[in-house]
């Protein structure tokens, strides 16, 4: 046996950057995990991507409205997961926003109008989407519907990514994509120091932290109004997190953070105590078993769940 070396990897995908960091006393198992990761994250990509016209969920949001769509068992799940997340949010995540979400473009700075979205916005509504689990189908129950999983299949990606690393034989690792991360173990005796991002700090800048976190074996999501926007002709800030009832970028919170123990679950409720809002998305949180939340509101006041909450 070697001394053992951290190694660091990266790749593009899912339209953000994928890290994998990981401990290993082998340079070959190093180079395994690597390439069990990365094709994790091409396959969900593969299956799940709303920017792909050929993949599953493109597929499946063509056929669902005229008939039930066989599926793959992992597609599945990650709608069954979101559609008991839009339960347990009452809506604030709605995995069909998707119907009003495909009229924004973020890169060319574009947005729909009023009357566009009118159109569109009865199709969001996350009941219309009836899952047959014995016969493995999706069908919509209303013309227009349009799955989005874009809230949730980063997580997916991250827990498998760590099932692959577990399976290889690795117990020290990070993997991280976009706004998503999940720490397997600690970093060799210390805990891993996990930043969160002061919504405001440059694009570039990797040291502006709103606070700084020591954590071992966690999930962690965050999503923030700075993740995809543009500053639209009336100088309003137009994010990707949009209100189900209103088919708009929503306003009174800049980032949201949530840990727990897998981020198949925090992915999904970031976005969800993001529409809730500080309130309400604070008493879902304390409602809930080995969850907390750190929320960053409009002017730049930080609440934390009950788990969380400073002593005073």
């Amino acid at each position: 046996m070697g001394l053992g070396e951290w190694h660091w990897f990266s790749t593009e995908s899912m339209t953000t950057q994928v890290e994998l960091e990981l401990w290993s006393e082998d340079l070959a198992q190093a180079q395994q995990a690597k390439q069990a990761v990365f094709e994790v994250f091409a396959e969900v990509n593969e299956r799940m991507s709303a920017y792909n016209e050929a993949s599953e969920l493109s597929e499946l949001n063509r056929m669902a409205d005229k008939q039930a769509v066989l599926v793959s068992s992992s597609l599945l799940d990650v709608v069954k997961k979101s559609l008991a997340l839009s339960r347990l949010s009452q809506g604030a995540f709605d995995v069909t926003f998707g119907s009003v979400g495909f009229l924004y473009d973020y890169r060319a700075g574009t947005q729909p109008d009023d009357q566009m979205i009118s159109s569109q916005l009865p199709s969001i509504d996350y009941r219309t989407v009836l899952v047959d689990d014995k016969a493995r189908t999706i069908r919509y129950s209303r013309p227009g519907v349009r799955v989005g999983l874009g809230g949730i299949a980063k997580g997916y990606a991250v827990d498998l990514a760590i099932g692959e690393l577990k399976r290889i034989g690795v117990q020290n690792a990070r993997v991280s994509a976009g706004g998503d991360m999940r720490l397997l173990g600690d970093r060799r005796g210390r805990p891993w120091i996990v930043g969160i991002r002061d919504p405001r700090s440059p694009k570039d800048s990797k040291t502006e932290h709103a606070v700084a976190l020591p954590l071992v074996d966690t999930a962690v999501s965050t999503s923030g109004d700075y993740e995809r926007y543009f500053i639209d002709e009336q100088g309003r800030r137009i994010h990707h997190i949009l209100s189900p009832q209103t088919g708009r970028p929503v306003g009174g919170i800049q980032s949201v953070t949530i840990l727990g123990n897998e981020t198949l679950d925090t992915d999904g409720l970031s976005t969800a105590v993001f529409v809730l809002g500080v309130e309400k998305g604070l008493a879902l949180i304390d409602s809930l078993t080995g969850f907390d939340a750190i929320i960053i509101d409009a002017n730049r006041k930080m609440h934390y769940s009950q788990g969380l909450a400073p002593p005073p």
